[in-house]
């Protein structure tokens, strides 16, 4: 079975959102677009309690984008964002989710980050959408969302690592840091997962 993984396509990831990824709104006609090609798809939402660790504004003398531990793992320090009940965490209206059969939350843990749909950053706790997708039938998973360099990429790592074949979709995300995105395309390819781009899939 084909899934369509659509990755925090949510307010504060979106232009003038608190963390809004360039362009990042250009995804989502493309997405809709896609939707019914796929016999199942799910979504996932970042969602934080307000004193979560990774925003910087619950550290003393720390601004967005310094580093900090968190959790015993290397922490990038962001703005509040998609704060639970807030409008910055609700999708976008623009977004179709009448397909979704799941969506996943993630981040809900202050102790530690979850850029991944799958897991937290140290895999302490999986967030049941592997043994979803597996109960499904699911073999072979398509992401698209936001942003690129983070949510979408370790979210597609961490697919090739349970065992879905994966590709990210290339013209449906958007990255916060251009390099960082081809870091994270390096590391997809090397474990065996494909960047391509939306013309080019093939669900036989």
């Amino acid at each position: 079975m084909n899934t369509l993984i659509l990755v925090d396509i949510q307010y504060d990831f979106l232009p003038g959102g608190a963390l809004g990824v360039e362009n990042g709104d250009k995804i989502i006609p493309v997405l809709n677009s896609l939707q019914n090609k796929f016999d199942l798809v799910v979504a996932t939402q970042d969602w934080h309690p307000k004193d979560h660790g990774s925003f910087a504004s619950n550290h003393k003398n720390k601004k967005p984008f310094e580093e900090t531990k968190l959790g015993g793992l290397d922490q990038i320090l962001w703005p509040d964002h998609c704060i639970q009940g807030r409008k910055g965490a609700e999708f976008s209206s623009e977004l179709n989710l009448h397909k979704a059969e799941a969506i996943i939350r993630k981040g809900t843990d202050p102790k530690i980050d979850s850029y991944s749909g799958f897991f937290d950053n140290g895999k302490k706790k999986a967030t049941g959408l592997g043994d979803y997708l597996k109960g499904r039938g699911v073999s072979r998973v398509f992401i698209g969302g936001l942003a690129a360099d983070f949510c979408v990429g370790f979210t597609a790592l961490d697919a090739i690592e349970l065992g879905f074949e994966t590709i990210v979709l290339e013209d449906c995300t958007r990255p916060i840091d251009m390099e960082g995105w081809e870091k994270m395309k390096d590391s997809i390819r090397t474990k065996g997962g494909k960047i391509l781009p939306s013309t080019e899939i093939n669900l036989k």
